[in-house]
This record gives C-alpha cells, sequence and structure tokens, in this order.
C-alpha cells in the first residue's frame, strides 16, 4: 500500500486494499502505543489543522496523532486564519502549502477541502464537512474488527437521518469493503438516489449488499446498529421537527431486540444525545465500545498521517 502524498478527502477515492490496510496499519500503531512505543515518522513535519467546526475527537486525535510520531500541529480557528473571507481558499491553500507538509480541514463546504487539495500541493485529509466524515469510518471499522475479529460479511444498521455525511460516509466504506449496508431512516431523509447507485456499483465488486428501508424490521440480522445527532452541526433550527419525525428511530431495547443477536454491538460517533436518537440504558451497556471507537478515532487519523505524509 503506497499512499505517499495522497490527500483523503472522501472514501471513494480509496480502493477496498487501501482502505483495510489503513486500518491494518492503525491496529499496529495502537498495539505499539499500548505498549509504549511512539515513532518518528512525521518528524520535521509541520501539520495545519483548520477548524470551522469545532471538534473534541477530531482535533484531539491530529493533534496527538501528530506529537506522536514527531511532527508538530498548529491550530488554526476560524478566527485565526483568513479562509475564504478576506482570502481565497485558492490563495490561502497556495500559502499553506509552502509552509507546512500537510493540512487537515473540518468545516462546512466538501468543496473547500477539495481546492484545499487542488492548490496546496500538499497532503490534505478531511476531518469532516456537510457530506463527508472518511475518517470517523476507519476509526468504525476498526472497532467492528476488533469486537467481531473481521469485517467483510458483517450487517450495518444505520439508524436516523440518513442523508447526513455519517450516513453517506457509511455507506461508500461500507461498499468499498463488503460489508452489508443498511440506513433505516423515514423517507424525508434518505440519501441521495445518485450516491446509492454509485455505491451499490462498488457493492457488486465487494460482494455488499446495500438497502435503505423505513421499516425497523430492517435492523434483523444487524451484527451492529449505528447511530447518530439528529440534528447536524449548522442545522440547529431544525430540531424540533427532527426529533419529531425520528423519535419512532431511536436506537433502544425494543429496537436491539429485533436483530434477533445476542451478540449486536452498538456505534455512535459522538457527541450523543442520550434519551434522542439512543436510549440512556443502550449506551450505557454499550459504553465501553462506543469509547474504544472515540480512541480509535486517533490511532486511525495517525495511519492516514503516517500513510501519505510519513517517512
Amino acid at each position: 500500500m503506497n499512499l505517499k502524498g495522497r490527500s483523503f478527502l472522501t472514501l471513494k477515492d480509496f480502493t477496498a486494499e487501501e482502505i483495510l490496510g489503513l486500518i491494518d496499519l492503525a491496529a499496529d500503531l495502537k498495539a505499539k502505543k499500548k505498549q509504549g512505543i511512539t515513532g518518528d515518522s512525521l518528524k520535521g513535519k509541520n501539520i495545519a489543522l483548520i477548524f470551522e467546526k469545532p471538534s473534541t475527537r477530531t482535533r484531539s486525535a491530529f493533534t496527538v496523532g501528530c506529537l506522536d510520531e514527531g511532527g508538530h500541529p498548529e491550530y488554526m480557528s476560524r478566527e485565526d486564519i483568513q479562509l475564504g473571507h478576506k482570502e481565497s481558499v485558492e490563495d490561502t491553500a497556495r500559502v499553506l502549502g509552502r509552509i507546512f507538509d500537510g493540512i487537515q480541514f473540518r468545516g462546512f463546504k466538501q468543496e473547500t477541502v477539495e481546492k484545499l487539495a487542488q492548490y496546496s500541493g500538499v497532503p490534505v485529509w478531511n476531518g469532516l464537512t456537510d457530506e463527508y466524515h472518511p475518517t470517523q469510518i476507519l476509526a468504525d471499522f476498526l472497532t467492528m474488527k476488533e469486537q467481531f475479529g473481521y469485517i467483510k460479511g458483517l450487517k450495518l444498521v444505520f439508524v436516523g437521518d440518513g442523508r447526513n455525511n455519517m450516513a453517506n460516509s457509511l455507506m461508500i466504506g461500507s461498499a468499498k469493503v463488503g460489508v452489508h449496508f443498511t440506513i433505516l431512516a423515514p423517507k424525508s431523509l434518505w440519501p441521495q438516489q445518485e450516491l446509492v447507485d454509485l455505491c451499490r456499483e462498488y457493492a457488486k465488486e465487494s460482494g455488499s449488499v446495500i438497502e435503505i428501508s423505513d421499516d425497523l424490521e430492517a435492523v434483523k440480522d444487524a451484527d451492529a446498529v449505528y447511530t447518530d445527532v439528529w440534528c447536524s452541526m449548522g442545522e440547529e433550527d431544525k430540531a424540533a421537527e427532527r426529533v419529531a419525525i425520528l423519535r419512532p428511530y431511536q436506537v433502544n431495547q425494543e429496537l436491539m431486540d429485533k436483530t434477533g443477536k445476542d451478540s449486536t454491538i452498538f456505534l455512535h460517533c459522538l457527541p450523543a444525545v442520550k434519551g434522542n436518537e439512543v436510549s440512556e440504558d443502550i449506551f450505557d451497556k454499550f459504553a465501553d465500545v462506543v469509547f474504544d471507537e472515540a480512541e480509535n478515532r486517533m490511532h486511525t487519523i495517525k495511519a492516514v498521517m503516517v500513510a501519505t505524509l510519513g517517512k
């Protein structure tokens, strides 16, 4: 797997072998970290961390992952730089690319992270946009592999807002690596058909099945049930409407029982609004798995930086 110099903007750009290779690398880096072994793969490298949206896991993961490998992370908020305000994204990218060796972007438009990659000349990593959240998927798949010992052939069901960045990215990733994937959501929150069709093309190669349903029985045989907040950042004005439409889709004991399996796990990308998308008892029952998943953000993000920029 040679990813040197490549950006990480969406899982659409990566093969199954490359995605699984990143997960294996992350597992190796995690094992070494547990033994107190860190590296110098990013020694002498300076990393710009651009945040339009606030963050706990993404910021922590990129910062610690960079430091563990000997690099220097530099945090930049909307107030710190001119990105897209007094200076175009293109010109900011040209400047940062001459000063930094890699750039992380977490913000709103996918177009922004793509322009940063196009004009900076250095690897750019998508820490989250309104469309995609690819680093999260690597953490999710690493967690699933830790729980089950394998990934291909598992059934993953995403419950909730079926057209948000998590549903999109989980569908792409699952279709690529052979995970059977279902989006369970009310019809008004189904993903774009164009993306579903694309993922079904990927799925032909991997052997996975992609399904979209509004029927709660669709969780049957799920190995993992996944949910996310009902209102993404920037959609706070739709909160009441979302709660009303998604209330029947809360992940609770009744829904988990519908899987028909005792081995089903619960996943959440966090932060969680307990009592909305997940009941408090289910969150507490699977807290160890969910916080493994949160920790795995760091190991998988470190793997992405090492694979694309490290020596």
